[in-house]
């Protein structure tokens, strides 16, 4: 499924929509280039999950923790940023088995094909989005979602129908 923004503001509209489909336990794994829109992407994710905090990438501490608004009882937002990550051991540290696939956390994670292998490997329903620039405020994000076995669905192309 592939989505064209034509500015920031359309990229967390579509962030926003797509936040309504969430329920916990997936982790939504961005990929693309440097200034590409993947931060941009999720703070309208985090103003749909009706989070107060300012989301602003959490690149030197790696990793940032938020609590979701009220139609979200208990749940958590976990914010990844592996931009500064340059091998698999590095993150070994960040306990990320706290969090990817638990019921009640949304994760994201930006620059998540450093980790491909491992997200592969967990049990949890992995949304893919691509950034790609298109013009100077167009991008394009390509989505492809994988079930806990790691398989393209329809079933599971469903939760992005709006």
């Amino acid at each position: 499924m592939e989505f064209v923004c034509k500015s920031a503001d359309a990229t967390k509209a579509l962030a926003k929509k797509i936040s309504s489909k969430i329920t916990g336990g997936q982790v939504l794994a961005l990929t693309g280039q440097l200034g590409a829109g993947k931060t941009t992407f999720v703070q309208g994710l985090a103003k749909g999950l009706k989070i107060k905090e300012k989301i602003q990438s959490p690149t030197f501490v790696l990793l940032k923790e938020y609590s979701i608004g009220k139609n979200h009882r208990r749940m958590k937002f976990c914010h990844i940023d592996l931009y500064r990550i340059e091998k698999i051991q590095d993150i070994e540290e960040l306990g990320l088995e706290d969090f990817l696939g638990k019921k009640d956390v949304i994760c994201v994670i930006e620059w998540a094909e450093k980790i491909k292998n491992v997200l592969e490997k967990i049990s949890a329903k992995i949304i893919w989005i691509e950034f790609e620039y298109i013009g100077e405020n167009e991008r394009k994000l390509k989505v492809k979602t994988k079930n806990e076995k790691g398989k393209t669905t329809r079933q599971n192309l469903k939760l992005l129908t709006f």
